[in-house]
């Protein structure tokens, strides 16, 4: 499909404040989308081409009405994994702002008159570590709180399937930024030659670059016959060592600062089973529908993240 032959969208965004929620935004505004941003505070004025709706993450919509004509909808919404400790209140949040958020969008959807198209996200901790064995989207689901986290928050769009709409579940990866996403905290140590491997540093870390990321949940939108399990991930996982090396590379910096397990486990508690964790994950259904990435390997990717953050 080119970009002259096809129909313009008006997409729903749930979570379009974090990094990948403002950078769709910002594409689909680009190539002359419109796009409804479905926000928990009073709603702004409209501007250019974005609107607003105000959304309760227990009851739905204030005006249901706002929905009409919306042909995709994109659930990015959820706290951040890395965002603090993972106490037990914490857990609870990371659980209602993904499967609670769902769940409800889910039903509202299933309500309407018309089928929008869902997209919903997920992320690739859903498989669990596995070391070097490779995941594609028809493997076998993973244990641990990440993986059972992932896996209800994909069940929650239930409603919405039964009710006929298509539904593509995006399992993210580690999103390569200069801004935010998962390189937030390590970019800076790499700067300044402070970072190094993690563990034994050869976890297999399945990464993205964001204009990759971008472009994949603009094609999943773009291709309704894409439902079910959507790995977005390039087709090069890594071990962690190997990301910040090439990192590394690209900044002049040495690489070999290490940061022990137990160091990590004393810093971070739970979460960091899910660093020292090992997913090797492809974009099978990516690859297999057509899509083609701007950064397929780590060379690129790191030259635009490092070119970018300069």
């Amino acid at each position: 499909m080119s970009e002259s032959d096809r129909a313009a969208h008006h997409v729903a965004i749930l979570g379009s404040s974090g990094l990948l929620g403002s950078a769709l935004t910002e594409a689909l505004t680009a190539r002359g989308d419109r796009v409804l941003r479905l926000v928990r505070r009073d709603p702004g004025p409209g501007t250019g081409g974005v609107t607003e709706a105000r959304w309760d993450p227990a009851r739905g919509l204030a005006d249901p009405a706002a929905l009409e004509g919306v042909t995709a909808v994109v659930n990015l919404a959820g706290a951040g994994l890395g965002d603090r400790r993972w106490t037990t209140r914490y857990k609870d949040k990371l659980v209602e702002s993904r499967v609670t958020n769902t769940a409800t969008l889910s039903r509202v959807l299933a309500g309407l008159d018309h089928q929008p198209r869902l997209v919903s996200g997920s992320a690739v901790g859903v498989y669990g570590s596995r070391g070097d064995t490779v995941l594609t989207e028809t493997s076998e689901l993973g244990t641990g709180f990440v993986a059972d986290l992932a896996r209800d928050w994909e069940h929650a769009t239930w409603a919405a399937e039964q009710s006929g709409l298509s539904v593509a579940h995006i399992r993210s990866g580690i999103v390569l930024s200069p801004s935010g996403g998962g390189l937030a905290r390590l970019l800076p140590l790499v700067k300044f030659g402070l970072a190094g491997k993690m563990g034994s540093g050869q976890q297999f870390w399945s990464w993205i670059s964001l204009p990759d990321h971008v472009a994949a949940m603009l094609w999943v939108i773009d291709h309704p016959a894409i439902t079910g399990p959507v790995n977005l991930t390039a087709p090069q996982p890594a071990p962690q060592a190997d990301v910040v090396k090439a990192l590394a590379e690209q900044l002049n910096r040495p690489s070999f600062v290490p940061a022990p397990s137990i160091a990590l486990r004393l810093a971070l508690g739970e979460m960091a089973g899910e660093i020292l964790g090992s997913q090797r994950v492809l974009p099978t259904v990516l690859a297999e529908s057509g899509f083609e990435f701007r950064h397929p390997d780590l060379t690129s990717a790191a030259a635009w993240v490092t070119g970018a953050a300069r």
